[in-house]
């Protein structure tokens, strides 16, 4: 079984949890199916949940390089530069990013509002970048855009291999 989620922000992307937060199991009914990789709880989007193994393996595990496609809301103009230094991969902490395919994108026509809103600054502008990553450090769209002097304030996983959020609202999904 593989299932399609768009988890809407402010959710942990697990089943249970201590402190009463929001998780996956406030959304999707369906027990013995498991998360293929991690979206961090202030991130938005595609999560893919599988009662596969194999599946779940092939996905969340860097040696597979499945491609994962996200847009990023950051902080400050996408200049050309920002764009080419993320498409040739950015030294982060932990050591070098693989290259990335990046460019600067309009606001996307299929955007939902998102609850809380995001801080919007009158004197500092913002933009939007689309990301296809081949690898998935903890946080890595986050700590690449901010590598490049564009610190993220809204991130959605829009793609997972040949999977889509297409058609799914925040905190729907199904089975693909």
């Amino acid at each position: 079984m593989l299932i399609c989620l768009n988890k809407p922000y402010d959710v942990l992307c697990q089943f249970t949890d201590g402190e009463g937060r929001a998780t996956l199991a406030d959304f999707v009914p369906v027990k013995g199916v498991y998360p293929a990789g991690r979206l961090d709880r202030d991130s938005e989007g595609l999560v893919i949940l599988t009662d596969d193994g194999r599946l779940q393996a092939r996905i969340s595990d860097p040696k597979h390089k499945m491609d994962k496609t996200y847009f990023a809301q950051v902080e400050g103009l996408v200049t050309p530069e920002a764009v080419a230094a993320l498409s040739k991969g950015v030294v982060l902490k932990d050591g070098p990013t693989l290259p990335a395919r990046a460019r600067a994108v309009p606001p996307p026509g299929w955007l939902w509002p998102r609850t809380p809103p995001i801080r919007e600054r009158k004197t500092v502008p913002d933009g939007w970048i689309e990301l296809t990553l081949r690898e998935g450090r903890n946080r890595q769209v986050r700590r690449m855009c901010a590598a490049v002097g564009l610190p993220c304030l809204r991130l959605i996983r829009w793609r997972v291999g040949d999977w889509t959020l297409e058609g799914l609202t925040p905190g729907s999904w199904r089975q693909a």
